[in-house]
Order: C-alpha cells, then structure tokens, then sequence
C-alpha cells in the first residue's frame, strides 16, 4: 500500500497509522474497504497451526484441528479444520440472511430450508493456496425461481458474502 493510500485509509476509517503495511497489488489498492460499527465480536485463538486447537474466548467452541490428508497432513478422525470451520459459519450466516431476504421480499421461507457450503482449498494462479466457495441450497415446497430470488438477495446481505465479494469464487446453487 503506499503512503497516499495507507493514509487515505487511516482517514477514512478514523484508523492511527501505526505501522507502513506491505505494498498492495494495484486491484488490491483499488479496493474499497467499509467500516463498520460492531454491533458483536467474536474472539477464538489457535495455538498448534493446522494440527492444533482452536477456543473460542467463551469457551463454547474447543475444537481440535488437523490438516487434511489431502494437504499431507494426517487427517485424523474426531478432529476439524479451517475451511470446515468455514463452511459451517457461512452456510449458518447465508441461511440467516435467507430469512431476511424472504422477509424482504414477503416470501415464506420453510423452515426446512438448508444450505451445504462447499470449501475448496488449492492452488490459485499464482501458485499460493486459495478459497472457493459453492452454496447448495435448497427449500422444499417453494418453486425454484422464488428460492433463486431469496439466494440471490441473500448473497447481497450475507456478511462472509460481502466478505468475500471479488476476493474467492462464490457459486450459487439451488437444488
């Protein structure tokens, strides 16, 4: 990031200049960042990498972590990992956004509405590790074209959506 950027940022955000951040490509550069006004925090720390442990600050979440097989890691049973951590926040965080798209657009969401989030880990163009995403959807008892109109709203609500936005691909499905 240069210095006129990194400045612009800390003005906009109302953000100290605490340190120089690294150079940003110039798509990275030209991206706007939001600021928000918490309105919740979650805190979680991880010691141990990808075969560790992860806690939230709570403690309702204790998991232990191992890196999958297919990275060469041991993969072992009874354990989790970062992209389904990643799976399960999205799919639980879109599904809550259907609702308030449906609210939005005064349809009946059923309750037996789900939503599998698919993560994939690989190697982008580059040659470094990246994220994809695809959303399987699916709403019994509500035709195809309305589900696909609450997905569609749903994905412009849907915090890790925004989140995401132009950084991983994303794939909608209704099934």
């Amino acid at each position: 990031m240069t210095a006129a950027i990194a400045r612009v940022f800390a003005a906009r955000s109302g953000a100290r200049m605490l340190y120089r951040a690294p150079a940003l490509s110039t798509a990275a550069a030209s991206r706007h960042f939001t600021s928000i006004k918490p309105i919740y925090t979650a805190e979680a720390s991880a010691t141990g990498g990808r075969n560790g442990r992860a806690v939230s600050s709570d403690k309702v979440l204790d998991v232990e972590l191992t890196l999958p097989k297919a990275l060469g890691g041991p993969g072992e049973a009874g354990k989790t990992n970062p992209e389904q951590l990643f799976a399960a926040g999205y799919s639980a965080c879109f599904q809550g956004a259907m609702g308030l798209a449906a609210s939005k657009l005064k349809v009946k969401l059923p309750e037996t509405n789900t939503v599998r989030a698919v993560v994939h880990i690989g190697k982008d163009s580059t040659g470094g590790l990246g994220l994809s995403v695809e959303l399987h959807v699916s709403a019994p008892g509500l035709d195809k074209e309305t589900t696909q109109k609450v997905v569609d709203l749903a994905h412009t609500i849907c915090p890790y959506s925004r989140a995401t936005k132009d950084n991983i691909e994303v794939k909608l499905a209704v099934v």
